[in-house]
């Protein structure tokens, strides 16, 4: 079973234009928490509360090292996404795959036939 609260949390993590730049950015490899701050123009505040979000929601991991907070991506993060969007994208492929066989079982259409009709000039 789903857990649409999980999924929910996850897309509207990323419906933040900032937050998937973060994402990106940590696809890359573990960052300090002023590294990731560094392209933006926003207070590291408001680079933190975005983490936030993202360690929240799971896509995102941080920790204390010495002096700095290294985030780095969870793995394990976007499978719930991912399990959603597999389960929308198996439904859509049997309908498919049923159009296909229904219309592989439909007779030629009128357009391969030779025309017998008569026009007169």
């Amino acid at each position: 079973m789903l857990n649409y609260q999980a999924i929910d949390e996850c897309f509207r993590a990323l419906a933040e234009p900032a937050r998937r730049a973060i994402l990106e950015r940590l696809s890359e490899g573990p960052a300090s928490v002023s590294t990731l701050a560094a392209p933006f123009d926003m207070t590291l505040a408001a680079v933190v509360q975005h983490i936030q979000v993202l360690e929240k929601c799971g896509l995102v991991r941080s920790e204390k090292i010495g002096r700095s907070r290294v985030c780095r991506v969870n793995p394990t993060g976007l499978d719930v996404v991912s399990d959603w969007v597999g389960l929308r994208r198996s439904m859509v492929e049997r309908q498919l795959d049923r159009l296909g066989a229904l219309l592989a079982e439909q007779p030629a259409d009128d357009a391969d036939q030779p025309n017998t009709e008569r026009t007169d000039p």
